[in-house]
């Protein structure tokens, strides 16, 4: 999967200091919250990003940019932000929220293996099969999707949930997206503290990553 995802070219000509890095984490051993979990979410909200910061501003700008309203719909970062203390979700998905937080960038987790061939971030037709609860996606709205459909809307507003991590994810896909002013090393920051939690997690876990961009 990982060597095979890609960026359309209509994204970046959208927002040229677009780039996402890719993580991939093989023999995850997921569970519900727990007290390390727990901890992970309260120091993340303690130095967490707050909503006026550059990094958030930079997405609700690329939002408008493809005709969203970030106001109504808000990138996922933002919305996690604002709605401190983060909820309790699962080890792995408080694991990503609460680097997504500190760090200032949006992070996207899909189960490896509910996905259906590449997953690829595109310029929607407006066609594209779409989950019921996500709706169809207007032309030109920023999408992820793999080959059955949509897996998330408005570039990372809302995940669908064929392909959204559970306690019963062994395979997962991360996706740290950037744009200026988050610089590239600290994007890759971003991915090392990731990768620390989840090897906390799942000791022997495997995890490959590629930037895109």
């Amino acid at each position: 999967m990982i060597d095979d995802i890609w960026v359309d070219d209509a994204v970046t000509a959208l927002r040229p200091d677009f780039a996402v890095l890719v993580v991939c984490a093989y023999g995850l051993r997921n569970g519900p919250s727990d007290d390390r979990s727990r901890q992970w979410l309260a120091d993340a909200a303690s130095g967490a990003v707050p909503p006026d910061d550059e990094r958030i501003e930079a997405w609700r700008s690329a939002y408008r940019a493809f005709g969203a309203k970030p106001q109504r719909t808000r990138p996922s970062v933002d919305a996690l932000v604002r709605r401190l203390p983060l909820p309790e979700i699962n080890l792995v998905v408080d694991a990503y929220n609460a680097v997504s937080v500190r760090h200032g960038l949006p992070i996207g987790g899909e189960d490896l293996r509910r996905y259906r061939g590449t997953a690829r971030l595109v310029r929607a037709a407006g066609d594209e099969p779409s989950e019921e609860a996500l709706g169809e996606p207007a032309i030109g709205e920023v999408v992820w999707r793999d080959d059955e459909g949509v897996t998330c809307r408005r570039w990372n507003w809302r995940q669908c949930v064929r392909t959204r991590i559970t306690e019963e994810t062994a395979d997962a896909l991360f996706l740290l997206e950037r744009l200026e002013p988050l610089s590239i090393p600290a994007l890759h920051a971003a991915g090392e503290d990731l990768a620390g939690m989840l090897s906390a997690i799942a000791p022997d876990i495997r995890i490959e990553s590629r930037l895109l961009g």
